[in-house]
């Protein structure tokens, strides 16, 4: 039975191509000769398309599950002993698996957008399945041809055991995180297709962006997640007291999330204004353009990282050949149609909202080049002299830290300054009690003796950002409590008929708080030191005190486990268990940090290694403010959970 689902899988792989092929074929018939029937069997072809895959994925997991080791991708990515919670996500565990699942994810998103368009946008869906489909039929044709996982290994390559999966990747983390950023990623093919079906049709009106809102911003939410979760995964397992170090891998999934934050602001202007319609074509046609470009990164092997997969050769150059052209046939539909995008009307002042919000879209791109340039500088070093040179985190924090600080301040300013012209009246009363919080909070920075410029200037504007969205909700609290509402009524309400607005204001609060925790960062204080059991290390107001390292034998893995006694201003806080591991059949190490945490500071300590006499030698991070940056990451779901979830409108009474 097994044998034959396995073998159901492979084939449905195949015939999902036919599928595919059939409904962009049967789309554009349909909507050229304007039969919509034709369209609606395009539609059921969609529906297949998903059905097929996921009997191909069902195939894979089935193959993972009853350790089936004579498929080359099992054999390298599953073994006997794995538990079989890590065997089900070894499918992204891998080149194979993770592209069949990016293709059925996005057959998935495109099954939802058809199903959630039967009845709507008759005229732009025929494009829309087409161009989805067209990226689907992309994927698909290189995980049958190029890197299938139901690949066979030859009869003598074939082994009772398989390799395992990566043990870095055998953490709770990342049964989820590689999924949720695969949603972002696949989540902007959406908004492209729509964007792309209105370039073709020129029904360049409201409604392509105000279709496709919900799914951009899904979109940029689920990246977003997956950027914080990978963070996490960093700062837990790879045991070098960091959660962002400017990794290619890291970098390609940030790019696309600047653009399509670049994207939610500027958008609203159109949607307010009627201005910017071609850039805001460019932007989306650039975060799904650089959602594939990531992924050519991590799959080519053009970039190093301890993300990425294997150096893939050829497959390489064809995953770039098709971002090219993708890319460029989008462009050349924009300028065929830039003539239909004119602007409705222009900028009044350049004291406005929609001035303010320009300059931030100015910013993100700004982040964009120097985040592009500094992970392809090593690429383009070779190509130009032949040497790889490498640039590391101070050359982004040189960079981008200017461009930062800049950006944290117009989050401030954007929400306080009118549409069209803002008047001296107006952004006196707007400005002066978040001016009122800077200036207080930069005060008792200088005071407390802290001489840095990027904290003070960071936690200063977050005081002015935060004294910005208490003001906004203030106002707006008041002023329903004036109609005769109670406070929680008033705060209800408020959220329900402006959910967009105050939905935002939380998303901003986040940022704050994200910031804080990168302020943290200048004070970060690390040490190297070799105790002797029983020896106590006084580092600030810790001291350590080391008290025995034990060998750690395992079926799969040896190494030791270090115990230390962490007190701070002499009252005891815990145990501390670092540990060092050695995997037998991947040959790999892995550093197993111990870390005591609180929201002022994070003490994190790593086994370095031990000597023969029962010495042993640890580094020591302190990083302060660090655990802010996960609480952003909470406040950062609440405030899109309020962007998102679709509230009852509250009935309108005379009193409102």
């Amino acid at each position: 039975m097994i044998d034959i689902f396995i073998s159901l899988g492979e084939f449905s792989l195949y015939a999902a191509i036919a599928a595919t092929l059939y409904a962009a074929s049967a789309a554009v018939y349909g909507a050229r000769s304007q039969q919509p029937e034709w369209v609606r069997s395009a539609e059921r072809g969609i529906f297949a398309l998903f059905f097929l895959l996921t009997l191909a994925l069902l195939g894979v997991e089935t193959a993972l599950l009853n350790d089936r080791f004579e498929f080359a991708f099992v054999a390298a990515s599953s073994s006997r002993e794995q538990p079989w919670l890590f065997k089900l996500p070894a499918l992204w565990g891998g080149q194979a698996g993770s592209l069949l699942f990016w293709t059925w994810m996005l057959s998935a998103l495109a099954a939802f957008a058809v199903w959630r368009n039967l009845n709507r946008n008759r005229v732009l869906m025929p494009w829309v399945i087409t161009t989805l489909a067209i990226n689907v039929l992309f994927f698909l044709v290189l995980v049958a041809f190029a890197t299938s996982p139901y690949e066979l290994l030859p009869v003598e390559h074939v082994f009772s055991n398989g390799r395992g999966m990566n043990p870095l990747l055998q953490h709770p983390v990342m049964l989820i995180h590689p999924p949720i950023l695969y949603l972002g990623f696949t989540g902007f093919s959406i908004p492209f297709a729509f964007a792309a079906a209105a370039l073709i049709t020129g029904e360049l009106g409201q409604n392509w962006f105000r279709t496709t809102r919900r799914y951009t911003l899904l979109a940029w939410f689920f990246l977003g997640i997956g950027l914080m979760l990978g963070g996490r995964w960093a700062y837990e397992v790879l045991g070098w007291g960091g959660y962002w170090a400017w990794d290619p891998v890291e970098n390609s999934s940030l790019m696309p999330w600047l653009v399509a934050t670049a994207y939610l602001h500027s958008v609203m202007i159109q949607e307010k204004r009627g201005m910017l319609k071609i850039w805001n074509l460019v932007l989306i046609g650039l975060s799904y353009t650089l959602c594939l470009f990531g992924t050519f990164l991590t799959r080519s092997g053009i970039v190093q990282s301890v993300h990425s997969f294997a150096d893939a050769g050829w497959f390489g150059t064809v995953f770039l050949i098709y971002v090219v052209i993708l890319s460029t046939t989008f462009a050349g539909l924009l300028i065929w149609r830039a003539p239909m995008l004119r602007s409705e009307n222009h900028l009044q002042s350049l004291v406005s909202r929609e001035a303010s919000f320009l300059v931030n879209n100015w910013v993100f791109l700004g982040l964009l080049f120097i985040v592009f340039f500094g992970t392809m500088y090593p690429v383009f070093s070779e190509m130009l002299t032949d040497v790889r040179v490498q640039v590391g985190p101070p050359f982004f924090q040189r960079y981008a830290g200017p461009l930062a600080v800049f950006l944290l301040l117009l989050t401030g300013i954007g929400p306080l300054i009118a549409w069209r012209r803002a008047t001296w009246t107006n952004l006196r009363k707007s400005f002066l009690l978040p001016a009122a919080f800077a200036v207080i909070s930069c005060f008792a920075l200088l005071v407390a003796g802290m001489r840095q410029f990027y904290p003070i200037a960071f936690l200063t504007l977050c005081a002015f950002v935060t004294g910005t969205i208490l003001e906004e909700y203030f106002r707006g609290i008041r002023a329903r409590m004036r109609r005769g509402e109670s406070a929680p009524r008033a705060i209800a309400t408020l959220i329900q008929r402006n959910q967009r607005r105050y939905g935002g204001y939380i998303v901003h609060l986040s940022v704050v708080l994200m910031f804080i925790g990168f302020a943290g960062a200048v004070f970060n204080l690390e040490e190297t030191k070799l105790l002797k059991p029983g020896e106590t290390w006084k580092l600030g107001d810790y001291a350590i005190q080391y008290r025995q390292a034990r060998p750690v034998q395992h079926p799969h893995y040896a190494g030791a486990v270090a115990r230390l006694a962490l007190a701070r201003s002499g009252k005891p806080v815990g145990i501390l268990t670092p540990e060092k591991r050695m995997y037998f059949q991947q040959e790999q190490p892995a550093t197993l940090p111990a870390v005591s945490s609180g929201l002022n500071e994070d003490f994190y300590v790593i086994l370095v290694g031990l000597e023969p006499d029962g010495s042993a030698a640890f580094k020591v991070y302190i990083n302060p403010l660090v655990n802010w940056i996960w609480i952003g990451g909470f406040v950062f779901i609440i405030g899109n959970t309020l962007l998102l979830w679709r509230m009852p409108q509250p009935r309108r009474d005379a009193a409102a």
